[in-house]
């Protein structure tokens, strides 16, 4: 596997800066030691420029190359879960409840040994912004980040991501062009009936009753409503009600998510949601609030930039690790309000055999962050070379 020789002198620096944010892992938008160790870092690398406090804790670092051109971006995220670590390993998180269980330290690292060699190289034309973005797993500081102009702000022309994917074979990218990964609604049900004793249920509005019988029909919104060659998931992850074994009680909850892809499926499952659960109301004879929320869009790959990348890839992993039509899924990523503002790509990186992503044993396998930092970097000289001459 090419990894460039100069990104490969950078491994264990790399992996000591990967383990340093394991240890220190913060969420959402309050990713404020992050962003001072990553600008600590920038520094040391000798970027051209840092511009921090963007959606908070966001930074974008611009290093020129020689002579004019485009601007191409490159993303990394940076937030943690609010997850009780059980790896054990030495670097372990040090903070009770927050774990990079997710690999978002292993992006941070990949784009900052890509840093390092482009800064040192700069074997290319144009320049490079460097996006760390705080938030993809809960706020959307993509979105944020978007809203807030770094697209027109910094001139970025294009723009691509990496994430970790373990259990998929070391070094192999997979993406396809189109859509990758899904649209992510959430919905939550709030039911009032009226509570009484278990042992008179006829003297009561049993919410209890009202959304065991709504939970079944919203099933049928994928078996029913959409067509077989659709996709669609709505999946109900949460209820909750009651107090004792003899108690019918005034009100239950529950909460579903509802994953697509194209637009007309999206909002035919929003409207047979509240439907469903206003018919069902009507019959138990229960009131029902329904909050639905629409997330994260679909992440939507750019056809030629899809194509570009995988290019790349090859170069970096060989044909044979590189999988450029793969199945899309159902899970989302807030890269996707990139993709909707500029050209652009997503790829899965394989780490090999491992705990799965948001699983309390996960962590990130060092030996690829070399893997992802040269591909940043012969993307970046690939897509904007220098002038022959």
């Amino acid at each position: 596997m090419p990894v460039l020789n100069r990104i490969a002198g950078y491994a264990e620096e790399m992996k000591g800066w990967r383990r340093h944010l394991h240890a220190h892992p913060e969420l959402s938008f309050d990713c404020h030691q992050t962003a001072a160790y990553i600008i600590e870092r920038l520094h040391e690398i000798g970027v051209d420029e840092i511009h921090a406090g963007i959606a908070t804790t966001g930074i974008v670092a611009i290093i020129n190359g020689q002579g004019p051109g485009a601007t191409i971006g490159l993303r990394a995220d940076m937030d943690a879960l609010p997850i009780e670590e059980t790896t054990g390993v030495v670097h372990q998180s040090t903070i009770k409840g927050r774990a990079h269980s997710c690999g978002h330290d292993g992006h941070v690292t990949m784009l900052l040994g890509a840093a390092k060699y482009l800064a040192e190289t700069r074997r290319f034309a144009g320049r490079v912004a460097l996006i760390f973005q705080p938030a993809e797993e809960d706020g959307g500081g993509g979105e944020v980040m978007v809203k807030e102009g770094v697209m027109d702000r910094f001139g970025i022309t294009q723009v691509y991501g990496i994430h970790n994917a373990p259990n998929v074979p070391f070094g192999k990218f997979v993406t396809t062009p189109g859509p990758l990964m899904a649209a992510v609604d959430t919905a939550w049900v709030r039911l009032r009936g009226r509570g009484g004793h278990g042992a008179t249920p006829h003297e009561t509005v049993d919410p209890i009753i009202a959304a065991v019988g709504m939970i079944g029909a919203l099933q049928s919104i994928v078996s029913r409503n959409t067509s077989a060659i659709e996709s669609l998931v709505v999946s109900v992850t949460q209820i909750h009600s009651g107090t004792a074994s003899n108690i019918i009680p005034e009100e239950a909850w529950f909460c579903a998510t509802i994953r697509s892809f194209a637009p007309h499926v999206r909002d035919l499952a929003e409207r047979r949601f509240r439907e469903i659960v206003s018919g069902h109301a009507a019959a138990y004879g229960v009131e029902a609030e329904v909050v639905y929320d629409r997330g994260y869009p679909p992440t939507v790959n750019h056809p030629d930039e899809t194509e570009f990348a995988a290019a790349v890839a090859r170069e970096v992993s060989g044909d044979d690790l590189v999988d450029a039509r793969a199945d899309r899924e159902m899970g989302a990523e807030d890269f996707s309000y990139m993709l909707e503002s500029r050209p652009g790509a997503y790829l899965f990186l394989g780490t090999g055999p491992g705990a799965g992503l948001h699983h309390a044993a996960f962590d990130f396998n060092d030996d690829v962050a070399p893997v992802g930092a040269t591909f940043f970097a012969r993307l970046v000289e690939r897509a904007q070379p220098l002038a022959a001459g």
